[in-house]
């Protein structure tokens, strides 16, 4: 007979009671072996982890030297390689969220654990970490490749600019959709039974917004790759520029959930000229996107086309948080933001996107801002015919 590996588990509970009992419930599991250290303190916790192997951490979350979720910032930064398991008295779905969001890769309600339920999080979390491990390798090995690559098509400078912006953005902003999808995947595999309609709907809405998001994020990588390696070129051909603002915009208020007002006004005439569609909607829509983000429920938000002499100019302006003048001259460096945005989502992008597209169009874009107050971008586009190479 073949003895399963063993599994080592360091638990940090303070309370010896509920220690002996989990202990005990491991010790009945029949397919796996468990190695269980036990520590009532997190600083005993992570003197262990220096001189000790571990598969699995199991918290709890009340300890004599750490209350809550600030225990998990310690152990994640000093084993960021190893699953934690949250263990509470409480049934608190939104502190289960959130001490997934900042590292952990289960929660378990301690009255309601059993040898059966123990094991399977254990297990689960386990794989649900070294499937993680793996990605952040394949990312690893992915930003070499782009290394590689791009040392043939720009100079050094700008090489090492672009592997530092990329490896920040594939460990921040790939990480974080991956982590809510390994998480509702988990729960609902875990507890579906147990989860009410609108529960599951929630977990699966999360997962769809998550994937959406890394979609987008790839298109926008894309996109930049095609400009920067001079392959985004516009396809211009005849196009009612004030039907296609009209049309961007209703899809705006039908997509998104906010509560401003865009007042939208065009002066001129539009009926000659060759556009890119494709071109023009990434300009736009990533320039009211913005102004609506950065601006306080129920502001306005201008939106002006204008038609003057051979030459369009869109206008887009916002009552927002602004843009200071050190910001302004770093603005549209691929994964920039400013240090103002605080929490509000962003991956740095769309603005080079921006002027990449412009660049495209051969036109120039402005901006005008004041912290505060708000911002103006004006993006001026040439009118372009047949007789333009």
């Amino acid at each position: 007979m073949v003895l399963a590996s063993l599994i080592p588990v360091l638990l940090i509970e303070d309370n010896l009671a509920e220690a002996r009992l989990l202990t005990e419930v491991l010790k009945g599991a029949t397919q796996h072996r468990f190695e269980l250290i036990h520590v009532n303190r997190l600083e005993e916790a992570l003197k262990q982890l220096e001189n000790k192997h571990f598969d699995i951490i199991l918290l709890d979350l009340t300890l004599p030297d750490s209350q809550g979720l600030e225990s998990l910032a310690p152990l994640t930064e000093k084993a960021p390689s190893k699953p934690i398991v949250v263990l509470t008295n409480t049934n608190d779905e939104k502190l289960a969220l959130e001490a997934v969001r900042q590292g952990a890769q289960d929660y378990l309600v301690k009255r309601q654990i059993t040898l059966e339920l123990l094991v399977r999080s254990i297990c689960y979390a386990i794989e649900r970490k070294q499937m993680a491990e793996k990605l952040r390798q394949a990312n690893q090995t992915l930003e070499k490749r782009v290394e590689e690559r791009t040392k043939q098509l720009i100079k050094a400078q700008e090489l090492n600019q672009l592997k530092s912006e990329f490896v920040s953005m594939l460990s921040h902003d790939f990480r974080n959709p991956m982590n809510t999808i390994l998480l509702s995947a988990g729960l609902l595999e875990d507890s579906g039974d147990q989860l009410t309609r609108e529960q599951q709907i929630s977990y699966f809405q999360m997962i769809r917004t998550a994937i959406k998001d890394m979609d987008q994020l790839l298109s926008e990588i894309l996109l930049l790759g095609k400009a920067d390696a001079g392959k985004l070129q516009g396809h211009f051909e005849e196009l009612d520029l004030e039907e296609l603002c009209h049309r961007l915009l209703h899809s705006l208020q039908l997509s998104a959930h906010h509560n401003h007002e865009i007042i939208f006004q065009s002066k001129g005439e539009f009926s000659r000229g060759l556009w890119d569609e494709k071109l023009l909607r990434h300009i736009i829509n990533n320039l009211l996107n913005n102004a609506l983000k950065y601006s306080p429920e129920g502001g306005k938000v201008n939106f002006d086309l204008i038609e003057k002499e051979n030459e369009v100019i869109f206008r887009v302006q916002d009552q927002g948080i602004g843009i200071s003048p050190e910001a302004q001259k770093q603005l549209f460096q691929p994964f920039y933001r400013a240090d103002n945005v605080n929490n509000i989502p962003g991956t740095g992008l769309g603005l080079a996107i921006v002027q990449k597209c412009v660049e495209a169009h051969y036109g120039t874009i402005l901006v005008d801002s004041q912290e505060g107050i708000g911002t103006t971008f004006t993006v001026i586009l040439p009118i372009l015919d047949e007789t333009d190479d």
